[in-house]
């Protein structure tokens, strides 16, 4: 009985070897989704993260497993807060995420179906910055090469729904973007378009992919211009084993939020604003669709 004690005592007390960080400003997303997401993290995680909301206002309803900290006033200027997200490059000032542990950053529209830390094996080193790739030039030597041949005109890019890093090695993104953004105030340079290509553009030496069987945008994975395709893909043996492995999908884009997918009815097709279709059907999406729509309901309570 003593041992079974002292063994729920470490596990729950046991000290955290990795963040999970989050980012919201303004009102579009709810107190309740941001917990429950936290919750869905902390179930599956094999050790429990520190979670840290970097927010622009007091959260009352917060979880208490959630630490809150302010953002910098510099980042809530308006010019930063617009499409280009790039107020989320405050997850690299230096004194706001601890610098003591590796950290995962994730955008609160995701759903995860596993656990998050194993994600943190694909850092090589602590300089490591890991995104979902989103062009056509990989992450690795050839992005590399291009980055230093073109003078930082072409790089490899991604997508920052995700982010594993080590914050106490990366203070230098949002320094660089602080000295970029004082030297072109309009945002000129090409990089400074979205919080995701200055990151790629900033670290191209350090960067890494995430790939597809650890975590996916759900437009990339699950909408496609024909929808014969969604028939065809979610049909084929590797896929549907690649995406049952899945640990993370993000539901980026306005019309694949909880509130819309939660009114579709299985059959029912929707257009995103690039034509890609989506068809709400476990024929197209298999088990992700039963997934979705549990994290869905929770997020929405």
């Amino acid at each position: 009985m003593v041992n079974e004690m002292n063994t729920d005592y470490v596990e729950l007390y046991a000290a955290p070897t990795w963040q999970c960080v989050m980012i919201c400003w303004g009102t579009k997303y709810s107190t309740s989704l941001i917990n429950n997401l936290a919750r869905s993290i902390a179930d599956k995680a094999s050790s429990q993260p520190r979670f840290i909301l970097i927010s622009d206002r007091e959260r009352p309803d917060l979880a208490d497993r959630i630490e809150l900290v302010r953002f910098p006033e510099y980042w809530l200027a308006p010019p930063l807060r617009t499409a280009g997200c790039h107020a989320k490059l405050a997850m690299f000032e230096r004194g706001i995420v601890p610098t003591d542990l590796p950290a995962i950053y994730v955008d609160l529209d995701t759903i995860v179906l596993g656990d998050l830390s194993t994600g943190l094996a694909l850092m090589k080193n602590r300089q490591t910055v890991a995104i979902l790739p989103s062009a056509i030039i990989p992450f690795g030597w050839v992005g590399r090469t291009l980055h230093r041949w073109t003078n930082g005109r072409k790089y490899a890019r991604g997508n920052s729904s995700f982010v594993i890093y080590h914050p106490g090695e990366c203070h230098y993104i949002a320094e660089r973007f602080r000295s970029v953004y004082a030297k072109y105030p309009k945002m000129e340079l090409r990089p400074m378009v979205a919080d995701e290509r200055f990151i790629s553009w900033s670290a191209q030496e350090h960067m890494v992919g995430i790939p597809a069987s650890f975590a996916v945008k759900f437009p990339g994975e699950f909408m496609f211009y024909w929808g014969f395709w969604l028939y065809i893909k979610a049909w084929l043996p590797w896929v549907r084993t690649r995406r049952r492995k899945l640990v993370a999908v993000t539901l980026n884009g306005l019309m694949i939020k909880p509130e819309k997918l939660m009114s579709l009815k299985d059959g029912d097709v929707i257009v995103d604003e690039k034509a890609r279709k989506l068809i709400w059907s476990p024929k197209t999406l298999g088990h992700m669709q039963s997934k979705i729509k549990a994290f869905c309901a929770g997020s929405l309570r």
